[in-house]
């Protein structure tokens, strides 16, 4: 029987944080009364972070280790989602910025009939901690962008933390392109393309260092990227495949 939750967790030279998240992450899936599999996508890290997740003992049975190595986030998640086997696809930062409980969130009882969840920052009810101000407005500079040019509407694309049902999570991912950091916003534009029901989750999140985005070496990509994304669309590279 497959599991109800796949937790996929990117990982690129996470050998720092895993020894403090993933002990998290395992203690929440052994609380469920449903069956959760983690899944840690190694994104060639060059720091042990593979052997980290290998070298857990005892060794879970629910634990899985991939290894993706192009180097991006979105080459990451990408993978660790379609190797999940879960009726949800909980995709979830190594850091764990958003505590892992509040996974119920995104969830039945809690949402019903909702195709994709976005955690968000930006929400009524969601509390940010500690997050410089120069990180927060150029954030917010860059969700105006987004939301001028690919998903409408939408407060925060950026949280790294997402819900997707499971048939919608491969639909999404079989034809995303991007593999770095605007990999949030190809999947759901293409969600909204597709007519998928998009919901924000206010989330608790607090700032720690060591976070991977260099917001103003990372920011003209990531402009460049939403070009492509409709681009793309232009071209038809978004259509379904069977």
């Amino acid at each position: 029987m497959p599991p109800f939750l796949s937790i996929v967790i990117p990982a690129f030279n996470e050998a720092d944080r895993l020894p403090q998240s993933l002990p998290q992450v395992l203690a929440f899936a052994a609380g469920q009364a449903y069956r959760v599999e983690i899944l840690v996508v190694d994104n060639g890290s060059t720091d042990g972070t593979a052997a980290i997740v290998r070298d857990l003992a005892p060794h879970p049975a629910n634990l899985r280790l991939l290894q993706e190595p192009r180097r991006g986030k979105g080459l990451a998640v990408r993978a660790g989602v379609l190797a999940a086997e879960g009726e949800y696809r909980f995709i979830c930062d190594a850091d764990l910025s958003m505590p892992i409980e509040q996974i119920h969130r995104f969830l039945p009882p809690a949402l019903v009939g909702v195709d994709v969840a976005i955690g968000s920052r930006e929400a009524p009810g969601a509390v940010r901690h500690r997050e410089p101000t120069y990180r927060h407005w150029i954030g917010r500079v860059f969700n105006w962008l987004v939301r001028l040019l690919a998903v409408p509407g939408v407060e925060d694309t950026q949280c790294g933390f997402k819900c997707l049902r499971g048939s919608v999570a491969e639909d999404l991912c079989r034809v995303q392109r991007l593999g770095g950091w605007a990999f949030d916003v190809e999947l759901l534009f293409i969600a909204r393309k597709r007519g998928y029901s998009l919901v924000e989750v206010p989330i608790d999140w607090y700032y720690g260092p060591g976070s991977r985005v260099r917001p103003l070496q990372d920011s003209w990509g990531m402009l460049m990227d939403l070009f492509r994304i409709r681009r793309n669309w232009r071209l038809g590279l978004y259509q379904p495949q069977d």
